[in-house]
């Protein structure tokens, strides 16, 4: 792709043209090279979104708060991308939930972008194109973007490497009192939420939290996780306050990764993971591919089943085929 296109799409995007962002998002869940391209060229005119992540448990009422936050932000101004990463269907590979389905109120609001992203496989309950569609939407001029896990459990820790504010949800009644403590979930929330606050249990699972992050070692710089409370939307106009305080925290939050250069170290952790996962995306899964599309992988997947030859056996004869070792 030549310099003046790569300049026109840059522009287009900046100008906030939906069609132009929705394809080139598109393009990179389907691995398509030309996406990757465009990402290295607009990539210098990232930095200057903050990323909040929205994670927890299915049905712990992610959708909701995402949902109402944007309406919060929205009200100081701000504008706002979101990405719902959903769990892919095992039939159709596609998402089985929809951003439009969920978050219809928005959907006329230039100020605000959403896209759904399927997972695909993905460990970690983030899709593989997640980083880039970060910085779509960071160039698109997005202040705020919201990223909106799936919500798998342990796994789930990997939204630490792509969010500067961690946001994890929990309601009581669902086991969180317990899960989220052995999850290691703890370790990654910036601010904890406690959904649905006004159902029995809640001053259990808030003294349980309480309780667990006076047993954590300090956090980075002394921030200490806050827990806010929420209700049902039963009552919308308070839940929304509730929701203006929650955004109040996460901005006292970035805030407080700014005034502490700590913000500086999440950027650099960000930097390290995704070196590793384009490595991964640029000399993995290219090897894989061509494994797989001459039969070799299949083979040697019977042979391990078999218990013929192990795991570890192939991966040294793959690394002998495809890399070259240093005189």
């Amino acid at each position: 792709m030549d310099q003046q296109k790569l300049e026109k799409i840059l522009n287009r995007i900046r100008e906030g043209d939906v069609r132009v962002v929705s394809r080139l998002i598109r393009n990179l869940e389907d691995r398509i090279p030309e996406a990757k391209e465009v990402i290295k060229y607009i990539y210098p005119h990232t930095g200057q979104a903050r990323v909040v992540g929205i994670t927890g448990a299915p049905g712990a009422g992610k959708s909701t708060i995402t949902d109402f936050l944007i309406s919060s932000y929205r009200k100081q101004g701000k504008t706002v991308g979101v990405l719902a990463v959903d769990p892919t269907s095992p039939f159709t590979g596609g998402a089985l939930l929809g951003d439009r389905v969920r978050m219809q109120d928005h959907a006329g609001d230039s100020g605000v972008f959403i896209r759904s992203l399927a997972t695909r496989g993905a460990l970690g309950g983030l899709s593989a194109a997640v980083e880039d569609a970060i910085h779509v939407l960071d160039v698109m001029g997005k202040d705020v973007i919201i990223i909106e896990t799936v919500g798998t459990g342990q796994s789930e820790v990997d939204i630490m490497n792509n969010a500067h504010t961690i946001v994890v949800v929990l309601t009581p009644g669902m086991g969180d009192d317990v899960q989220t403590i052995k999850a290691g979930i703890m370790e990654i929330a910036d601010i904890f939420v406690i959904n649905k606050g006004d159902q029995p249990n809640a001053a259990k699972l808030f003294m349980d939290l309480m309780r667990a992050l006076d047993m954590m070692q300090e956090c980075p710089g002394g921030w200490k996780p806050p827990i806010v409370k929420l209700g049902t939307t039963a009552n919308p106009i308070k839940y929304a306050e509730e929701i203006d305080e929650l955004r109040k925290k996460i901005d006292e939050h970035l805030k407080f990764l700014e005034d502490k250069k700590i913000i500086e170290q999440r950027e650099k952790r960000k930097a390290r993971v995704q070196l590793i996962n384009a490595i991964e995306s640029q000399v993995l899964v290219p090897i894989i591919d061509s494994l797989e599309k001459d039969g070799t992988l299949q083979n040697m997947v019977e042979k391990i089943a078999n218990k013929q030859v192990s795991a570890h056996e192939f991966a040294e004869e793959i690394k002998n085929m495809f890399c070259k070792k240093e005189q």
